[in-house]
This record gives structure tokens, sequence and C-alpha cells, in this order.
């Protein structure tokens, strides 16, 4: 398991502290992979730039998916522009993932037959190791719940027990890839009210 897995599972608890949106998981799985990848020695960041590393091959499909994205020559991608570019969508492709190896299963919701299906998760161990990582306050994986709300707000720039330069770089970047995303979401909310408020008129 990676922890771009983990993070995934613990953002289907069955009773989350808050919905998560699709834009700020996918962001928050990219830094996560990331992380993965360095932790392989598939990637070094060398200052904010996402640089190759060894030649060897992740096992996890969608981590090796993500090795495969890696700007091989120079220039090299900003570990920002990557997180934009790895995650688009990438909360849908782990919840297909999950569902073909079985961690995750269709459910129906509403009365009719033929009604929107919803997925849950289903006990495993991946899903009771990633329980237990969350209870263990396991510091990368908690760093990236809370970038995504799932562990409550921490103060900027407070990311106890990082303790690693590139994976404190990692991490704040992603916090501040889902607070722009957030801010693009209030501006076109704000515009679309201005732009009702017209057609509306006096």
């Amino acid at each position: 398991m990676t922890t771009a897995r983990d993070l995934f599972i613990i953002a289907m608890d069955p009773a989350p502290e808050r919905t998560v949106g699709q834009g700020d998981l996918s962001l928050a799985l990219a830094g996560a992979e990331l992380l993965d990848l360095l932790d392989a020695g598939a990637v070094t960041v060398d200052g904010d730039l996402v640089v190759p590393g060894g030649s060897s091959v992740p096992d996890d499909r969608l981590l090796a998916a993500a090795a495969a994205e890696i700007t091989r020559q120079p220039p090299h991608e900003r570990v920002e522009d990557w997180l934009w570019r790895r995650g688009r969508d990438l909360a849908a492709a782990y919840q297909d993932a999950l569902e073909e190896d079985g961690e995750l299963k269709r459910k129906r919701s509403g009365l009719l037959p033929f009604g929107p299906k919803e997925v849950e998760l289903v006990d495993t161990p991946a899903r009771r190791r990633a329980a237990a990582r969350r209870e263990q306050g396991a510091p990368v994986l908690a760093s990236l719940a809370s970038a995504v709300g799932l562990d409550g707000e921490r103060p900027e720039g407070e990311e106890p027990g990082l303790g690693d330069e590139t994976v404190t770089t990692v991490v704040a970047t992603v916090h501040e890839a889902v607070m722009e995303l957030e801010a693009v979401r209030q501006r076109r909310a704000i515009e679309n009210t201005a732009f009702a408020n017209v057609w509306r008129g006096p």
C-alpha cells in the first residue's frame, strides 16, 4: 500500500469530519504520490523542481503510472505544476482502481432499483492499515489529510513531525494548491451570483 491509497481510503471514511471535494483530494493524492516516489527513490526534489531519480518501477500500478509521467529531460517540472497536471481527475482514477482491487464496492442510494450508485469501503486489511496509520498520527498522512480538511486545521506553515525539508516543501505546496483551488471556487461563485442578479433585474 502507498500513502496515496491510504489517503484515499481515509477520505472515503463513512463519517468524515466533512465531505472532501474531488479537486482537493486529487491535488492531495498527487502530492502523496510524489512523496511515495521520493520514498522509493524514483524522484528527487531539487529546490522546487521534480527531478527523476532511479529507474526502478514501483509495484503499485497507480504509482507506476505517476512515475511514468515524470518529466525526464530539463527543464524539469515544478512541484506545483506536477500537482495540477497529475492531479487532474486523480481521485476518480483511485476510485476505479480500488473498486477493481475489491477495496470499494458499489451501493445503491434511494429506493429506485436503477437509482444513482455510490461506493463504500470494504473491510479489508488495507482499510484497517490506513485507519491505524491515521489513528497513530502518521505525520505525512496527517498533514495531507489536514490539507483537505479531514483532520482539522493547523496554523499555516506548522507541520510538526515531518522532519525533512523536501517532504515539508511538498506538503506545503499541496496546502497552497488546495487554497488556490478554493479561491477559484469562491471567485466563480461570486461571478455566477452577479450574473444571475443581472438576469433577475431590479
